[in-house]
C-alpha cells in the first residue's frame, strides 16, 4: 500500500513538496506512518521559520495542521520516512543507528527539509518507544531558535506540540513533538554507515547527491588534483570548525559530540544535553552521562576534529589515498583558531586584527576562568563600559581585582587608538545580553507542565533578539540562582 499522504483524509499545509533525499532509493530510509496522540495542544511557535518555510498566514489556526505537526494526521502530498545511519557514540563504534524517534515529512520546493521528533517508534528505535517528553521538546525548540537568533548555523523548530499521553524516562511525563526544519538532516554517521557496511555504490551516490546539492563548487576545484570528494571532505571540516568557534565563543557546550550528531552542513544539530556556561570553566561538564568528561567544553574542538577523523575514514573509498584524505582535513587546524580569534576581537570591539591580540584574549579567558566569573554577563558588560565608561560593574565581578586591572589597562591601550562609537555597536552585537540558561529553561518547561505555556513566548521573543536591550526584561538577563547548580541534563534530555 503506497504511503502517499493524498491516499487519506490529509491535512494541507499549504506547502509544495519534492522528492529531496527520498530520491536516493529506499536503501536510504524507511517509508512510514507517525504514531498519533491523542488530543494534542500547542505549546510553542516560531513565527520567524512559518515565514522562512512559506507557511501561510493563520497557519495554525487549523485543527489540522495541530494534529499533522503531531504526528496524528498526514501532510498532503508527501512521503514521511526514517532514514538509516550508523556513528561512534562517546568515541565508541554503535553499528547501525537511525532515525530512532524522527520521521521526516519531506523536502519543501524551496529546499527545506521538515522532521517530526518524538513522532513515533521506527525500524531504528533500537527497542525504544520513539518518542520525545514536553521537556526536552521545549529545550530544543527554545535553543534552535536561540542559536539562530545568536547568528550560530544551527537547525531550526517551527513548533512543540504537546499531549497528555504518558511517556517513561527517569519518571513519568508527558509527550510531545518538535517540529524541525534544516536544509538537511544528513550526518556524518550515514557516511560512516554505507562505508563500515562496504556499501561503496550507495556511499558514492550519498557522497554524490550531498556535494551536488550543498557543495557544488567540489566539482570544479583544483584542490587535491581535482578530487571532488577530497575537496568535499575539507570544505565540511572547515565548516564544522567555524561552527566550533562559534559555539566556544558564545560559551556553548554541546553536549552529545557522537558523529551521528554531527551535521554534514556544520549546522548544531541535536539538542538534548546542552548548556550556555554560567560560571566560565573551561573543564565544565553539560552532560550528567559523560561521565569521563570527553565532550567537557574545552574539549570540543578537538572532538569535532576526531569526528571528522571519523568522516574521512567513511570517505576513503571514495577519496582513494589516505594521504589525501589526512590533508583534506589540516586546515581544520588553521580554522578553527582564527575564526575564534575573529570572534573574540569581535567581543573585544577590535575590528582589526593586531600583534598583542592573542595575549589579550588570553589573559581575559584565564582570569574568567580563575574567578569563575560569569561569562555572558562580562561580555555584556564589558560592552556598557566601553559605551559609558564606567568600569566599576565589570571589576566587581572579580575576586582578583589586581589581575583584572593590570588586563584592563591593556585593553584599553589597545583601544586608545581605536573610534569608541564602530567599537561599541561591533561589541553589542557580538555579545548577547541573553542567552538560554539552564534554569530559564526549567521555569518555562515547569509551567508548560502545568498548561502555562507563556515562558515559552517570552523566552523565544528574547533568544530571536538576544542582543537588543529588551527594556523590563532583565530579570531574563541576570546571575542563576544558586539551584541552577543542581540542575543535571543528561542523554535522556
Amino acid at each position: 500500500m503506497s504511503l502517499l499522504a493524498e491516499d487519506t483524509e490529509a491535512a494541507d499545509l499549504g506547502l509544495r513538496w519534492k522528492p529531496g533525499f527520498a530520491a536516493l532509493g529506499p536503501v536510504f530510509f524507511t517509508e512510514l506512518r507517525p504514531t498519533p496522540l491523542p488530543d494534542p495542544y500547542w505549546v510553542g511557535r516560531s513565527e520567524s521559520v512559518a515565514r522562512e518555510l512559506g507557511l501561510p498566514a493563520g497557519w495554525h489556526e487549523s485543527d489540522a495542521t495541530l494534529a499533522a505537526l503531531t504526528g496524528s494526521l498526514p501532510v498532503a502530498g508527501t512521503r514521511p520516512f526514517a532514514t538509516v545511519y550508523s556513528g561512534h557514540q562517546f568515541g565508541v563504534w554503535a553499528g547501525q543507528l537511525g532515525d530512532g524517534r524522527a520521521i521526516m515529512i519531506g523536502e519543501t520546493e524551496g529546499g527545506l527539509e521538515v522532521q517530526l521528533k518524538g513522532a513515533g517508534r521506527t525500524p531504528y528505535s533500537r527497542g525504544g518507544d520513539g518518542r520525545a517528553v514536553l521537556r526536552s521538546s521545549i529545550r530544543e525548540f527554545l535553543c534552535s531558535e536561540a542559536m539562530h537568533g545568536l547568528g550560530i548555523p544551527t537547525t531550526r523548530a517551527l513548533c512543540v506540540t504537546g499531549s497528555d499521553a504518558q511517556v517513561y524516562r527517569e519518571e513519568i511525563e508527558s509527550a510531545a513533538v518538535v517540529t524541525r526544519v534544516a536544509p538537511s538532516f544528513i550526518r556524518f554517521g550515514h557516511f560512516e554507515h554505507f562505508a563500515a557496511n562496504q556499501r561503496n555504490d550507495e556511499l558514492r551516490a550519498l557522497a554524490d547527491y550531498v556535494i551536488d546539492r550543498y557543495y557544488p563548487a567540489c566539482r570544479t576545484t583544483d584542490r587535491f588534483g581535482g578530487n571532488a570528494y577530497a575537496a568535499f571532505l575539507e570544505a565540511v571540516s572547515e565548516r564544522t570548525a567555524a561552527l566550533l568557534a562559534q559555539w566556544q565563543a558564545v560559551g556553548f557546550c554541546h553536549g552529545v559530540m557522537n558523529t551521528d550528531n554531527m551535521s554534514i552542513l556544520g549546522l548544531t544539530i541535536d539538542y538534548g544535553p546542552f548548556q550556555f556556561l554560567d560560571g566560565f570553566d573551561p573543564r565544565h561538564i553539560c552532560n550528567h552521562s559523560d561521565t569521563q568528561g570527553r565532550y567537557a567544553f574545552n574539549q570540543q574542538p578537538n572532538v569535532a576534529y576526531w569526528n571528522l577523523f571519523c568522516l574521512a575514514q567513511a570517505l576513503l573509498p571514495l577519496i582513494g589515498d589516505q594521504e589525501v584524505a589526512v590533508a583534506a582535513l589540516e586546515s581544520y587546524k588553521t580554522v578553527f583558531p582564527n575564526e575564534f580569534e575573529g570572534r573574540m576581537r569581535a567581543k573585544l570591539g577590535l575590528a582589526e586584527a593586531a600583534e598583542g591580540d592573542r595575549p589579550l584574549i588570553e589573559g581575559v579567558l584565564k582570569l574568567l576562568a580563575a574567578g569563575k566569573v560569569d561569562y555572558t554577563i562580562f561580555w555584556r558588560r564589558l560592552s556598557d563600559c566601553m559605551a559609558d565608561g564606567n568600569v566599576e560593574p565589570v571589576r566587581d565581578l572579580f575576586l582578583d581585582r589586581e589581575g583584572f586591572d593590570a588586563w584592563m589597562l591593556s585593553f584599553s591601550e589597545r583601544h586608545a587608538a581605536t573610534d569608541r562609537a564602530p567599537a561599541v555597536e561591533l561589541m553589542r552585537r557580538s555579545n548577547p545580553k541573553f542567552v538560554l540558561r539552564n534554569h530559564l529553561g526549567q521555569q518555562a518547561i515547569e509551567a508548560s507542565q502545568q498548561k502555562d505555556h507563556s515562558g515559552v513566548a517570552v523566552l523565544l521573543a528574547l533568544l530571536q533578539t538576544p542582543f537588543e536591550e529588551h527594556p523590563g526584561a532583565d530579570a531574563y538577563a541576570g546571575f542563576p540562582p544558586d539551584w541552577a547548580s543542581t540542575i543535571e541534563i543528561s542523554c535522556s534530555s
